[in-house]
């Protein structure tokens, strides 16, 4: 199964931006119509999406609904989403909605019941955010360092039916310097399920490097390349095609 190139779509106020290092007062806006903007990806190769409500992040309830909804309604790609999920009622929406996948990031380290109960009632269709600065684990949108480290978290996952686990390095993210490779790799040694990097991809030898990384390597989620022209959507899945 070959590495999905996955574009980013990240929600803040109904707009389309995309944060330095994940701070809500460091942003940039790309568009003011992300329907069109998923349209757009998706016209270009997209086999796959990855939204992120910025604001439900931080508040901890969806805030950017009814933008997920027109996108869902505008693209026939699957759609996966976090940002602020944190109540069963929730998941039971997005799924109801059309989302394929729910990403859970803070819940899953802060509640393991309810992450328990995401993935009986959707099996495979659960993803772990795991967002790590200097090795630990971030939660409340990226405001918080809490004292788990990443690998502990990672092996308190085997067992679940999950779809994967994110991975993204917070002091990668939304600075075009590269991805670190080193901690990805220790991931894909101790992960119980397949790995969708994000954060620092910058070119395509960032997406090939990652790829040699191995058939755990599910996907690469890029964001500000993209929107910025440092990477073709359509050449960047014929590089990991081929």
């Amino acid at each position: 199964m070959p590495m999905l190139v996955i574009p980013a779509i990240d929600l803040k106020d109904g707009r389309c931006v995309r944060l330095r290092q994940g701070d809500l007062k460091q942003e940039t806006v790309y568009s003011d119509d992300p329907a069109a903007m998923a349209m757009h990806w998706q016209q270009l190769g997209a086999g796959l999406l990855h939204l992120v409500d910025l604001n439900g992040a931080v508040d901890g309830q969806p805030r950017n609904l009814s933008n997920i909804e027109k996108i869902l309604t505008a693209v026939s790609i699957p759609v996966q989403v976090g940002g602020g999920i944190r109540t069963i009622e929730t998941v039971r929406r997005y799924v109801s909605s059309g989302v394929h996948r729910v990403v859970l990031g803070t819940s899953a380290l802060s509640n393991p019941a309810f992450l328990e109960q995401a993935c009986k009632e959707f099996p495979e269709r659960v993803i772990v955010g795991i967002d790590a600065r200097d090795g630990k684990v971030a939660v409340h949108g990226w405001t918080h360092i809490s004292d788990t480290s990443v690998i502990d978290l990672v092996q308190q996952l085997a067992g679940y039916p999950l779809a994967g686990i994110i991975y993204t390095d917070i002091a990668k993210d939304g600075m075009l310097a590269g991805p670190n490779l080193e901690a990805l790799r220790d991931m894909v040694h101790s992960s119980p399920v397949r790995i969708i990097a994000s954060g620092g991809i910058t070119c395509l030898d960032d997406l090939r490097a990652i790829q040699s990384l191995g058939s755990r390597i599910a996907g690469a989620i890029v964001g500000k390349a993209l929107y910025d022209g440092k990477i073709d959507l359509k050449e960047a899945i014929y590089a990991v095609a081929a």
